[in-house]
């Protein structure tokens, strides 16, 4: 007959939930799956399948770690190191979002913003464009089934109960915010660049001729100039994004390592 001690019972529920933790800390912070229009509901069943398939792999975890103080640090840990890589992991699209309000202040179109859904927050309709060309990016070459593999390989080089995070971690999640304007510069600097050109022509052409109406005419043609720009770099964006987001992978291994 199959006997089951009640430490036996504590040390699987142990080794169950803190990898719990750590999953479900990335999947509310990661692009794609932890916007707020997918329900807790999907982010919890999917946290629980992907711990019912990493948790049978991992050592054991003494079964008094979750009702101490030793316990309680190892939940917060767990924690941490979830959510700092689900930020690293979100870098991509928060460059992308940075990039977008660029644009659309040169184009003039600052102030044409709406209620965003998945962020709840405004944003511009550029943003609203680029934001559903990354997702379809991020979806298209596998990003979320590299996320999940990055994760299943930081319980090996984190485990439930090694180390704490080190100074190298802190400066990789400073790392992630300094790569946000990087990557925004470098997605908008062909728009921008070529907006300041279009800028710089209509402000020549109303000092030469005063009487032509500068928000009648400039409007229009900053609005054609940008949009024909966005249509040429638009078969440019997925190669530039899928190098964004290998490098947000890699900082987030960075992170765990």
């Amino acid at each position: 007959m199959l006997t089951v001690t009640s430490a036996q019972l504590l040390e699987w529920v142990a080794t169950f939930m803190l990898p719990l933790v750590r999953i479900l800390a990335l999947l509310s912070t990661m692009s794609v799956f932890g916007v707020q229009t997918v329900p807790a509901r999907v982010k919890i069943g999917l946290g629980v399948c992907l711990a019912l398939i990493v948790a049978p792999g991992l050592p054991a975890v003494p079964a008094d770690a979750l009702d101490s103080w030793f316990g309680l640090g190892l939940i917060v840990k767990e924690i941490i190191i979830g959510m700092a890589m689900g930020f690293a992991t979100r870098i991509a699209f928060a460059a992308i979002d940075f990039a977008a309000e660029l644009i659309g202040l040169q184009m003039g179109l600052g102030f044409a913003t709406f209620f965003d859904p998945q962020t709840a927050d405004q944003t511009s309709g550029i943003g609203r464009l680029l934001g559903v060309v990354a997702t379809l990016v991020f979806l298209s070459i596998n990003a979320h089934l590299m996320i999940i593999g990055a994760l299943a390989e930081s319980f090996r080089i984190l485990p439930l109960d090694g180390a704490v995070f080190g100074g190298n971690a802190a400066m990789a999640v400073v790392e992630a915010g300094r790569a946000v304007f990087s990557f925004g510069l470098t997605l908008a600097l062909p728009v921008v660049g070529a907006m300041l050109v279009t800028n710089l022509a209509l402000g020549i052409l109303t000092r030469a001729a005063p009487q032509l109406h500068l928000f009648a005419v400039g409007f229009p043609i900053s609005l054609a100039v940008g949009f024909l720009l966005l249509a040429l770099t638009l078969p440019y964006l997925a190669p530039m994004l899928e190098r964004m987001f290998q490098h947000a992978l890699e900082l987030a291994m960075q992170i765990a390592r």
